[in-house]
Parts: C-alpha cells; sequence; structure tokens
C-alpha cells in the first residue's frame, strides 16, 4: 500500500535472550538484572552513552550474578551516562534501597550523595517502595530534575512490545517546521501525557512533540506525531 502521514497521536533476540535468562540466581538478582538492562536501553535510546554498555547488555543473567553477586548492592547498581552528543552532560541513575515506604530522610541522604549538580542533565530514582509526600517534595524542589521510576516498571522494555514501530523526539526547529507546514498549535496535536509509558522511557517534557512510525499488513506504513502535555 502506499505511504500515508497523518497527524495523530497516540517501540527479536530469540533464543540467545531465552538462554540468557535460564539461571537459579535469586528473585532479587532478576528483578536487579532486568530493571538495569532496560535502564542501559532507555539511556541508549536517550542519546546517552554508558562505559561497556554494549558488553552489559550482552551479559545473561548468570554473568550478572557473577559480577553483582545474588543480592546485589545498590550502590553498585548505580550507572552514570555522558550525553552523545555533549560528554560533559551526564544523568545518573540510582538504585533506591527497599523500605515499606521511602521517606525524607532517606531521600536527603540520596541527593546528598550527588555531586557536580551543574553538569547533570537530570536524576533517575529506580524505586523499590512508595515514596511518601515529603520524601517526593524533596525531589520536586531539587535544582535538578528528578525522575522516578518503580522497579516493576522497568522490568519489561514497553518499546520493545510494540511492533513495528518507532519514537522519534522531534528538535525545537523540526517542531516549528511540522506546525507550520500543518498550520496548526500545540493543542491542536493529539495528547500524551507525561505519565505515559512511552513519554516515561525517553524523559519527554511538556510541550515535545513525538514523531511514531509504525507499519501494519493492513496499513502499510504510517507516520503521526503526538505532543506532551
Amino acid at each position: 500500500m502506499a505511504n500515508s502521514t497523518t497527524v495523530y497521536g497516540g517501540s527479536g533476540c530469540g533464543t540467545a535472550c531465552i538462554l540468557s535468562m535460564v539461571d537459579t540466581g535469586s528473585v532479587e538478582s532478576r528483578r536487579y538484572y532486568l530493571a538495569r538492562r532496560t535502564l542501559m536501553e532507555m539511556l541508549r535510546d536517550r542519546g546517552y552513552v554508558v562505559a561497556n554498555m554494549e558488553t552489559e547488555l550482552c551479559h545473561s543473567l548468570a554473568d550478572f550474578g557473577e559480577v553483582f553477586g545474588d543480592k546485589p548492592e545498590t550502590e553498585r547498581l548505580r550507572v552514570i551516562a555522558c550525553r552523545a552528543s555533549d560528554p560533559s552532560r551526564k544523568i545518573v541513575a540510582i538504585f533506591c534501597e527497599t523500605f515499606e515506604i521511602i521517606r525524607k530522610r532517606y531521600i536527603v541522604g540520596i541527593v546528598s550523595q550527588i555531586v557536580n549538580k551543574g553538569t547533570l542533565d537530570r536524576v533517575i530514582l529506580i524505586l523499590q517502595s512508595k515514596i511518601n509526600f515529603h520524601a517526593q517534595k524533596v525531589l520536586d524542589e531539587y535544582p535538578v530534575k528528578v525522575e522516578t521510576f518503580p522497579i516493576s516498571d522497568l522490568l519489561v522494555n514497553t518499546t520493545k512490545h510494540l511492533q513495528a514501530t518507532k519514537h522519534e523526539i522531534l528538535t525545537p526547529e523540526e517542531k516549528e517546521k511540522l506546525m507550520k507546514k500543518h498550520s496548526i498549535e500545540d493543542k491542536q496535536l493529539p495528547r500524551m501525557l507525561e505519565s505515559d509509558a512511552i513519554a516515561k522511557y525517553y524523559g519527554l517534557e511538556k510541550a515535545q512533540v513525538v514523531k511514531v512510525t509504525y507499519s501494519s499488513d493492513l496499513t502499510g506504513l504510517i507516520v503521526t506525531f503526538g505532543c506532551v502535555m
């Protein structure tokens, strides 16, 4: 069928990947392995580079266990990545400890350990417990944007389950060109909430526009756009 482009909205590894999951490690180790793997993929898809990233992504669960042990220490799971286009800009991802509830004192301790805030694009916290109001307020007032992900949200890479779908974040210039071409404003594009799984995966903020390309036997190739609200 012929390709089509519209302005409306809403991302296989085979036997090797399956075998990589075969291990007798603890449930805790498996959760950390899956979450850290998705985290690495997410950082890569956002345009960041982590030392030895591709090697780590090839690690099996057994490999992960050899490096981090059956009961990984969260401090060792921390990831610091540099923006590919500007290595001076960084992002830090921290795995939090497990509590009945995450309180202000713990969060204050975590953020106080972060140095060189002036070079940080943002901070990612992977949570294993619910965070209370006072702890969240500390994050909301932190000088660097802090994203939080329940560890359960990172056990599976959402983008890999959207068959034949590609997401591209438009630059401000590309967005302006799109708007002029179709004579539209942000509010006329389909909405994508900041809480949407895809928006969270790519770390999108309000007013950013996403180009979504997908194909199916029924419709052929389709290109759509959505604006984060």
